[in-house]
């Protein structure tokens, strides 16, 4: 919840500097200039925030976190699969508008267009494998599972982002208002699985100790 705060801060000051063409974007395209080289395997890695690829693992985790709530008996066992979705359908809704109404170009490496910022292929990693992480986080019993979990999730969207800079798809600005924007969606998640926890743990307990 603290965080929420800052990534908001930091996600308005950087559409400010996008749309108002301020200093932060000057030093973005040098940024861009030095970092830009395509290769295969930077578009290979950019490819991993394609919808086709990161929505099916995250709707992979939200059937298992359903079945899973169900079999044991959980108190609104529905409710962190419906936030996981929510926070995804919440990324176009979000995005497509902010596209339009910044109207930025992309780098030199793109043909001629506009509506680069912020990232969708950023904001639909962050959130797809984010929301997996957290949903199924508390149903894993080993330490060392979890801690691979979000390692896991941290490789894959750095790869993607690493990726769509380095191929010249986005600016890095694009890249880091999509983590905020991101950011915020997972911690709204985030809060959603805790009052949820809160509600079950509170809740008398069912007779169903474990999956059928």
């Amino acid at each position: 919840m603290l965080l929420l705060g800052p990534c908001a801060v930091l996600f308005a000051l950087i559409t400010w500097q996008v749309v108002a063409d301020g200093p932060l974007t000057v030093l973005d395209e040098r940024l861009s200039r030095e970092l830009v080289h395509p290769d295969r395997a930077s578009e290979l890695l950019s490819d991993l925030g394609n919808v086709q690829i990161a929505v099916p693992v995250l709707l992979i985790a939200l059937a298992y976190a359903a079945w899973h709530g169900r079999a044991t008996g959980a108190d609104r066992w529905w409710l962190p699969p419906a936030g996981g979705l929510l926070a995804m359908v919440l990324v176009p809704v979000l995005v497509v508008p902010l596209k339009a109404w910044t109207d930025r170009p992309g780098t030199p490496a793109v043909p001629p267009a506009v509506g680069y910022y912020p990232s969708g292929h950023t904001a639909t990693a962050v959130v797809a494998y984010g929301a997996a992480t957290l949903l199924l986080l508390p149903l894993l019993r080993s330490p060392a599972v979890r801690r691979l979990l979000v390692v896991l999730c941290a490789v894959l969207v750095a790869g993607v982002s690493y990726g769509l800079v380095r191929r010249g798809y986005h600016w890095p600005l694009d890249v880091a208002a999509s983590w905020c924007l991101g950011a915020m969606l997972l911690i709204g998640l985030r809060l959603t699985l805790s009052r949820s926890s809160r509600r079950t743990s509170a809740g008398t307990p069912s007779p169903r100790t474990g999956p059928s």
